[in-house]
């Protein structure tokens, strides 16, 4: 162990850093031997970067893995982070993407599972990374968050990933990356080759992060050859639409895929027409489309704020970094050899609503009613499938179960029997249906209720989660622990507590996660075949 003398201090950095591992005579004080176990170095390809130890985890924020995308980068694909001497303290969250900072999570979600730092910059292409130590070789999992690819963070408090990293022996990578208009708008068709990418400038910053996994997370005690990517809704849609993209392909492994079964993404025409509709709002032509490398971040963020509905962001297939859509008509044969778990919450809309609201008070008449939109003249055939199978159930639990599972669990379904058909890689598909108790209750199990439980950061969630220490620990037991067994092994079942088999179009076993974690029954399963029948109405 030697402490080496910066030669100048540079971004936030001055005094000394320790470095461990290297051989050494040197005698180190007791102050010394402290600020080594407080603050661990390590090297990566950009510079040395210095972290902190929390509960027994070193932890590296805002470590650069690309350039500003701001100025001359702006659309254009990420480039490597310019490097740095001496060692930069890792020490605060990087800025998070620019966005509208406003919360589109309802009443149940609060900033704990959307942001991070709300700092908001171009110059966001950061991660945070947490490891139970700088040396090993641990299975490496990395978390893609989710908001629609227009707002969110990597860095939000119940995406910390300390507590993952030292219950499962794994080094675990949260990532910022662009959003909405800096990382979806299509400028290809307007300005030439050099944009020709930029409808999927976030996806590719994503590629560029699993790139510095790839040659740096050895140095921080990881295996650059076991790493899998999760992501719950549309950080679910990231993991679905890496698996089909060709610059991804072997720097990961297995994928995990929490309400976020993407199969398709935009034409390149919807593509074109979404750009069209930015640059009107913006008051500009398709001809003066290069006055965008220019105007105000803000200006842009704009975009997202009085949006009718008719300016959407996402990836497209712009046959060359998305040559096609990430599940249809089939799954990507790229990554074939990847096992999968992919899983929904059993009442995933539930979020969207305030407590108070009437659609949590049904009546029978107003089910049925509401069900029309989606089933139309099959509904009373459903609804009656359903009572059977769940006796108990109130009108206002028949709906959501019902709407939920005739909408986001028929795509996850159809992603795993798409999966499941290559006969190459298992995928493992799940059901939440643990419910909550706050807010007596009517939120169920929504969308997101699952992620504190896998990164074991329910303290920081109490507010949706609750506070029953005793509940929390075992739902926490049981999905952190398959998440990690399936980052480890590829296969999600813990011996003495899970017995998950993959999915098969014959048998179709979906394990449930509730306090009394099981397979899903046999008239339950029923429920889906029937809704699997019917054509879409919605």
């Amino acid at each position: 162990m030697t402490i080496e003398k910066d030669a100048k201090p540079q971004h936030g950095v001055g005094r000394r850093s320790v470095v461990i591992g290297a051989a050494s005579t040197t005698m180190l004080t007791p102050l010394a031997l402290r600020a080594a176990d407080a603050e661990p170095v390590a090297t990566t390809s950009a510079g040395k970067v210095r972290g902190k130890v929390n509960k027994g985890v070193s932890v590296f924020r805002g470590v650069p893995y690309g350039a500003n995308t701001g100025g001359a980068n702006r659309f254009k694909p990420p480039m490597k982070p310019v490097a740095w001497t001496g060692v930069k303290d890792a020490f605060t969250n990087g800025p998070s993407a620019p966005q509208d900072s406003g919360d589109p999570g309802g009443e149940l979600i609060g900033d704990a599972m959307l942001m991070g730092n709300t700092t908001l910059s171009e110059d966001c292409l950061t991660l945070n990374v947490y490891t139970p130590g700088v040396s090993g070789k641990r299975a490496v999992m990395v978390w893609l968050h989710g908001g629609a690819f227009v707002y969110g963070s990597g860095t939000a408090r119940a995406y910390d990933g300390t507590n993952l990293a030292r219950r499962g022996d794994v080094v675990v990578v949260g990532v910022n990356h662009r959003l909405n208009a800096f990382g979806y708008l299509y400028l290809g068709d307007a300005l030439g080759a050099d944009y020709a990418t930029s409808g999927n400038a976030g996806m590719l910053d994503l590629v560029a992060a699993l790139q510095w996994v790839r040659d740096n997370i050895a140095q921080f005690g990881g295996d650059p050859n076991n790493v899998t990517i999760f992501g719950q809704s549309g950080g679910g849609s990231k993991v679905s639409i890496l698996m089909a993209m060709p610059q991804a392909k072997g720097l990961f492994h297995k994928a995990i895929v929490q309400s976020g079964s993407a199969l398709r993404q935009r034409t390149k025409e919807e593509a074109i027409q979404n750009t069209e509709v930015c640059l009107k709002a913006l008051g500009l032509t398709k001809e003066r489309a290069g006055e965008l490398r220019n105007v105000p971040m803000d200006k842009l963020v704009d975009l997202m704020r009085g949006n009718d509905g008719t300016r959407r962001f996402g990836p497209m297939v712009d046959g060359i970094s998305l040559p096609r859509h990430s599940f249809d008509p089939d799954a990507p044969e790229g990554t074939a050899d990847v096992p999968m778990i992919i899983g929904t919450t059993e009442t995933e809309g539930t979020y969207r609503f305030a407590k108070t609201d009437p659609i949590f008070n049904l009546s029978e008449a107003q089910m049925m009613e509401k069900l029309q939109a989606t089933l139309g003249e099959n509904t009373g055939k459903v609804v009656a499938k359903y009572k059977t199978s769940m006796p108990n159930a109130t009108p206002t639990d028949l709906y959501w179960v019902i709407s939920t599972e005739a909408a986001t669990v028929r795509g996850a379904h159809v992603q795993a029997a798409r999966k499941a058909a290559q006969k190459r890689a298992p995928a493992y598909l799940y059901s939440f249906a643990w419910r909550t108790k706050v807010l007596g209750g009517v939120y169920r199990s929504p969308h997101t209720i699952e992620i504190p439980f896998a990164f074991d950061t329910t303290g920081e969630v109490a507010s949706e989660v609750g506070t029953d220490a005793k509940v929390l620990k075992a739902m926490t037991d049981n999905v952190s622990n398959a998440w990690v067994a399936f980052a480890k092994t590829g296969n999600p079942n813990v011996p003495g507590q899970q017995n998950w088999p993959a999915y098969n179009p014959e048998a179709k076993a979906i394990f449930v996660f509730d306090e009394k974690p099981q397979l899903m029954s046999k008239e339950r399963l029923a429920d889906l075949d029937l809704l699997a029948s019917l054509p879409r109405k919605a």
